[in-house]
C-alpha cells in the first residue's frame, strides 16, 4: 500500500509542474466560450500546453457528448485563483461549464448530474492526479480510489466516490 502511494505520489510530483506552469495572471475573467445546448453539454477546458493527460480527458468528455472549447494557456493557475479554487482541490486543467468549474479529471456522468442537480455550488474538482480517472488511465495498474468534491462557498463535500 505504502508503495502504491509513494507511486502515486511520485506521478503527481512529476506531472503536475508541466501542467501548471506559472506565469502572470490574466487581466480579463475566463469564461465559457462555447454554449450547451439540451443534448450536448459545452466545455471551455484551460490547460497547458505541455499537458498530455489534459487532452485525454477532453477526448474522455467528446466521447461523453460534450462540445469542447480548448484554450491553451501557460498560467492556468490564474483561472483556478479567479474562481477561487483552494489549493488542496487544484488539479491540473480547468473547465467551465454552464457557470460551474470544473477542477481536474472529473468524470463526464459527474459533470452531467450537476447541470441536471444544479446545487448552489462553485463546481466540482478532482484533487491532484488519481490513477484511474479519466485521462489518468494506466494500463496495467489498478484504478485509485478517489472522490469527486463539490465546491461551494462555505468549503466542500464529497459529491461522488469512484
Amino acid at each position: 500500500m505504502k508503495r502504491r502511494l509513494f507511486l502515486a505520489s511520485l506521478a503527481l510530483f512529476l506531472l503536475l509542474p508541466a501542467c501548471t506552469a506559472d506565469s502572470a495572471p490574466a487581466d480579463e475573467a475566463p469564461t465559457a466560450i462555447v454554449s450547451s445546448t439540451e443534448s450536448s453539454p459545452a466545455i471551455t477546458v484551460y490547460k497547458s500546453p505541455t499537458c498530455g493527460c489534459c487532452s485525454l480527458w477532453v477526448e474522455h468528455l467528446e466521447a461523453n457528448d460534450f462540445t469542447v472549447q480548448v484554450v491553451e494557456m501557460d498560467n492556468v493557475n490564474s483561472v483556478k485563483e479567479y474562481y477561487r479554487i483552494p489549493s488542496e482541490l487544484m488539479a491540473c486543467h480547468t473547465g467551465i461549464v454552464d457557470g460551474y468549474v470544473i477542477e481536474g479529471h472529473v468524470p463526464a456522468d459527474d459533470i452531467k448530474r450537476l447541470l441536471e442537480e444544479r446545487p448552489e455550488a462553485i463546481g466540482l474538482s478532482v484533487p491532484g492526479m488519481p490513477i484511474g480517472s479519466p485521462g489518468m488511465e494506466v494500463e496495467g495498474r489498478p484504478a485509485d480510489n478517489y472522490d469527486v468534491m463539490l465546491i461551494t462557498e462555505g468549503g466542500s463535500s464529497v459529491f461522488a466516490s469512484h
